[in-house]
């Protein structure tokens, strides 16, 4: 099913709501629009297999492109609107977009780009206004028919890395072969994986540039639910829009599920949250305690999954089976996982290494970055591969991470996983976000930093700085415990709660000199 299915039997549903302003795009406007877009494409030259660039706000168009472009065979990249004009740009010109459509709300950006763009991006079209060097969406629409095309090639996205570690890469997984109106079984299984169906109400609270955002919602629509999103993030009104719309599940990360238990507990119970039925999350690692005090809250309606917009494999975990395996990510959904050493080699049960996913052939590249492609592939099974992630398998085959490979601290020799730091630090009621990492030290190698953000209305001080040491040496072995920790104002977190930690520690390597 697809949106032109629903727009025939329910063309009035909602098809999106935007949990704020309440503006709704029904099925039938959503299929029309996203045909004449795509009819737009075609009558450009654009064929199956080219590229097409998205930069906007959370907001109803935003459908509109995603489902032109997968029912015109087109890779579709969706680009972060909080880069600066040459991050963004680079993602523009890397991916090889022929169109690039924005919206009014980005405008300065938009227009930043132009003259970093070559002749080949042509065709930029922006909604709900008109910067500089785009012509109206809206005109553009309006100057093609609303008659599908003959021919309906399914496309992809081709998202990129958040570029933590360096310039980010397009993960490409080769376009489906087959029509728009054909059966998907991969998207039917997602689908009855989490409950997903015509009745669904989903809250999107994140970015729709991000993949999870995007894939959730673009499969409640193949579904037929209605998709409620949400302009930014806030913990009351994310609890608001719950009860106001009567949402069925949703999806978070960690990070939101920490604010919104920080909130006064009046404004928690202040909400009829009941019509609740899965709260699904994923993006990092929840901490044990974080997640047990949802469950308290919410009853045991969260479902956890750890994959990647890679696709080479997933688990997944319900609230029951989580809390038999607290701090568990699950068994695998799909692909057989593997624990390995740096040389490869199988490593027991119960202790940590790479986590390789196996399937019966490596589903996706780094574009144009073939060495990247590589690494992430086992240096002996071409058909596994990693994430970069650190974790361990119980007897049980239950899958716990440690943390990402990249952000490990080597400390005398001892590794430590930042991870786990900075899960007993950050429900201290002074803490509102938390970085640890390793710095260079002459004697050990790596020393082991931490970087609060402290909770509103807390002032940083050198005694909060001994309660919090104090505090960790209560709850994790010494030799873990931050040598230092430092205050920041805010947090460099990007909004679909993702941290830049890269950005923290390079300005202490800077400072040290090393």
């Amino acid at each position: 099913m697809y949106p032109g299915a629903h727009a025939k039997e329910t063309p009035d549903k909602p098809a999106v709501i935007m949990a704020g302003s309440g503006a709704t795009v029904t099925y039938a406007e959503l299929d029309e629009r996203s045909i004449r877009l795509a009819r737009v494409w075609r009558e450009a030259g654009l064929r199956r297999g080219d590229h097409v660039a998205l930069l906007a706000d959370n907001e109803p168009r935003y459908f509109e492109v995603y489902w032109a472009a997968i029912r015109s065979g087109l890779y579709l990249t969706a680009v972060n609107r909080y880069l600066s004009a040459d991050e963004a740009a680079y993602i523009v010109e890397d991916c090889g977009a022929r169109s690039l459509v924005v919206s009014n709300a980005v405008a300065g950006l938009a227009e930043e780009l132009v003259p970093l763009l070559h002749d080949r991006c042509a065709i930029r079209l922006a909604f709900n206004g008109t910067p500089k060097g785009y012509e109206s969406y809206e005109d553009a629409l309006a100057s093609t028919t609303a008659e599908p095309l003959g021919d309906q090639p399914v496309g992809a996205t081709m998202l990129y890395s958040s570029g933590t570690t360096g310039r980010p890469k397009g993960i490409k997984r080769p376009l489906p072969d087959r029509q728009i109106d054909e059966a998907d079984p991969a998207a039917r299984a997602a689908g009855s994986a989490f409950g997903t169906n015509a009745d669904t109400i989903y809250l999107s609270p994140a970015p729709l540039y991000h993949a999870a955002p995007l894939a959730f919602t673009a499969g409640v629509h193949v579904a037929g639910g209605t998709v409620v999103v949400m302009e930014k993030f806030d913990p009351v009104e994310c609890l608001a829009a719950i009860e106001r719309y009567k949402v069925t599940s949703a999806q978070f990360v960690p990070t939101m599920f920490v604010r919104m238990l920080k909130l006064d507990p009046a404004e928690r119970a202040r909400h009829d949250l009941s019509s609740l039925k899965m709260a699904i999350h994923a993006a990092a690692p929840c901490p044990v305690e974080v997640k047990r005090q949802m469950i308290e809250w919410w009853g045991p309606i969260l479902m956890e999954y750890y994959a990647g917009t890679e696709g080479n494999g997933s688990t997944i975990i319900t609230s029951e089976q989580w809390l038999a395996h607290p701090g568990s990510v699950g068994k695998s959904a799909i692909a057989t996982v593997h624990i390995c050493d740096e040389e490869g080699k199988e490593l027991p049960t119960g202790e940590a290494g790479t986590v390789y996913f196996e399937l019966p052939r490596m589903p996706f590249e780094y574009h144009g970055d073939p060495d990247k492609t590589r690494k992430a592939q086992h240096p002996e099974h071409p058909n596994w591969s990693t994430l970069g992630d650190v974790g361990y398998l119980d007897e049980e085959g239950y899958l716990y991470l440690t943390d990402r490979k990249a952000f490990m601290i080597i400390s005398g020799g001892v590794n430590i996983y930042p991870q786990e730091i900075e899960d007993a630090l950050v429900l201290h009621p002074s803490v509102g976000d938390v970085a640890v990492f390793g710095i260079p030290d002459d004697d050990m190698g790596e020393a082991v930093q931490a970087v609060v953000e402290p909770a509103p209305g807390v002032e940083p001080s050198p005694e909060l700085a001994r309660e919090l040491i104090a505090y960790l040496r209560e709850r994790i072995a010494h030799y873990k415990v931050p040598r230092a920790l430092d205050f920041i104002d805010e947090m460099p977190r990007l909004p679909t709660g993702k941290l830049y930690k890269r950005v923290l520690r390079d300005e202490y390597v800077a400072r040290s000199g090393r």
